[in-house]
């Protein structure tokens, strides 16, 4: 006999009955349960119990699913909804890793509900839009009421540290418009800044304290650099953009010396800059090493390094002409929500995809405030209303 959904199985990796499949609230309990922080982190498991889980849910309903290794023991999982018109093709994605629980002052894998959220890690960032999305297409398939078009749902790995699982998945990828969950807050967003990160070092020459002339202190040297790339910096107001505002950039990591009675020799700062649209790399460190010089020039004794960028992740804009971003609006104009098209400043894996051509929003429940939260919660109104979005749209969206 079955269990009824009151004794809902809490076991984690366990898969409930298939009627509650359909509820996108008791599979996101599901998901949370699961520990799916990123392995990058000190105990971090990585993504194959939930991976585990999220092929066995498609497979108990029937639904076509397979495994696209990425990185040792870590696997995107991708599954395929046909639709009426198999010429087309709608991307659902969303990441299944979750940053560490350091700093949480609530239970991380246990789901909690009370006053209308749903509390635990990766609930909001970004297991309530995965759930969503999975419930959507289970709920279409169990009702036998196709999709306008095929659509492919990827569940993917590493989004919160090197992107390593949508990278992978844009090797073969083939979509005529794709949805990425995010925390959006129940918005349309087409445009999102890029980031930029990269170091500089100061260098100096070692002496002991007691004769520091004979030493040249490379800490001083980035001292002075800072106060000039702190002035390059409040200039950026004057790059701005319709929907994200201005670049920005913040020097948010320094280092230097070896102890207090030597001269130090070097002194290394990480710099991270935030991206328009339209704004170039190359352009943009080229400005700096330009800054480089002219600090040199300014600073006798000095010599400034700089190192190739340590990660790139490039600005998107899907125009909110786009079929996408119109169905979009027009279903959360259905729904009782703000139709209006927003960009924001964090970067997700929508960025990758846009690369490719393909028009690309980011949509899903809860606020971008609450991800990384030491209090990390969604608000399960939206999680059940964004869950009606997705099988709305996929019912209703044709490139």
């Amino acid at each position: 006999m079955k269990k009824s959904i009151d004794n809902h199985a809490t076991r984690p990796g366990s898969i409930a009955e298939s009627h509650t499949h359909l509820d996108p609230i008791r599979l996101l309990e599901d998901l949370v349960r699961i520990n799916s922080v990123n392995s990058f982190y000190p105990n971090g498991p990585g993504e194959e119990e939930l991976a585990k889980y999220i092929e066995a849910y498609w497979r108990q309903l029937g639904i076509e699913c397979r495994r696209q290794n990425v990185l040792p023991g870590r696997d995107n999982i991708i599954a395929y909804l046909p639709g009426r018109d198999s010429s087309k093709r709608l991307l659902l994605e969303a990441h299944m890793d979750t940053v560490s629980t350091d700093g949480m002052s609530i239970a991380a894998w246990e789901p909690t509900q009370r006053d209308g959220k749903l509390y635990g890690r990766g609930s909001c960032d970004t297991k309530a839009g995965l759930a969503c999305m999975m419930a959507a297409m289970a709920q279409l398939h169990s009702t036998r009421t196709p999709p306008m078009v095929d659509v492919i749902m990827a569940a993917v790995v590493d989004e919160e540290h090197s992107c390593q699982g949508v990278k992978k998945l844009c090797e073969d990828l083939k979509a005529d418009a794709a949805i990425v969950a995010e925390p959006t807050e129940m918005k349309t967003v087409i445009a999102s800044k890029g980031v930029l990160r990269w170091q500089i070092h100061a260098i100096g020459r070692s002496a002991h304290s007691s004769k520091a002339h004979l030493g040249i202190n490379a800490i001083e040297h980035m001292a002075e650099l800072i106060l000039i790339l702190r002035r390059f910096h409040n200039t950026l107001t004057s790059l701005t953009h319709p929907l994200l505002g201005a670049a920005t950039a913040n020097i948010g990591l320094i280092s230097g010396g070896v102890q207090v009675n030597f001269v130090p020799d070097r002194c290394s700062i990480q710099i991270d800059r935030r991206l328009l649209p339209g704004e170039l790399v190359a352009d943009v460190l080229s400005e700096y090493q330009a800054l480089l010089g002219e600090a040199m020039a300014r600073i006798p004794g000095s010599e400034f390094l700089m190192d190739p960028p340590l990660l790139v992740d490039p600005s998107f804009q899907t125009p909110g002409e786009s079929r996408i971003a119109q169905t979009s609006a027009q279903t959360l104009k259905r729904l009782g929500y703000c139709d209006a098209m927003l960009g924001v400043p964090f970067g997700s894996d929508a960025s990758k995809i846009r690369l490719l051509g393909i028009d690309t929003i980011i949509f899903g429940p809860g606020s971008i405030d609450q991800a990384h939260s030491a209090v990390e919660y969604v608000d399960t109104e939206q999680v059940r209303h964004a869950c009606e979005y997705y099988q709305l749209l996929m019912k209703e969206f044709l490139p």
